[in-house]
């Protein structure tokens, strides 16, 4: 598998994600529309051209989707146990149709379980760009790996 057992995690490593994504319009409306989020700043351009931003602006659950689904191939796949939180979620730049998504991650903590030997606790900060290296997205992800097969 591609992704990491707790033993391969460190305090402070930096992961910068190869994979890159731009996000096109149909991805926000149907993310949009499969969600029932019928906020006119997504799907409305007409609406989103009087607001300040003069276009749609990308749905931004879509958005923390896709920065931690950018992730997890050189973080969690196979390895995972559970996603056991997302918090201090925050958007502090808007992302448009045509962006282009770049993410990386760094370890806060990593600590073994106190019930279960064979998996532990990884704590992360994901943080996403655009191609213009503005933050997009932010969060802390909390998430039970498993530790190396014996």
């Amino acid at each position: 598998m591609a992704g990491l057992y707790l033993e391969e995690f460190a305090v402070g490593q930096v992961i910068r994600h190869p994979m890159t994504r731009s996000v096109t319009e149909s991805d926000n409306v149907l993310f949009s529309m499969m969600t029932m989020n019928p906020q006119p700043l997504h799907i409305d351009f007409d609406y989103a051209a009087k607001s300040e931003w003069g276009k749609p602006l990308v749905n931004s659950l879509f958005t923390l989707g896709l920065m931690i689904g950018i992730s997890v191939h050189d973080t969690t796949l196979g390895t995972i146990v559970a996603n056991l939180g997302m918090t201090d979620t925050t958007f502090p730049h808007p992302l448009f149709h045509g962006d282009t998504v770049r993410v990386e991650t760094e370890i806060r903590s990593v600590r073994e379980s106190k019930s279960k030997p064979d998996r532990g606790v990884v704590e992360m900060e994901h943080r996403a760009y655009n191609q213009h290296g503005d933050l997009v997205a932010r969060c802390l992800r909390q998430t039970m790996v498993q530790k190396r097969p014996a």
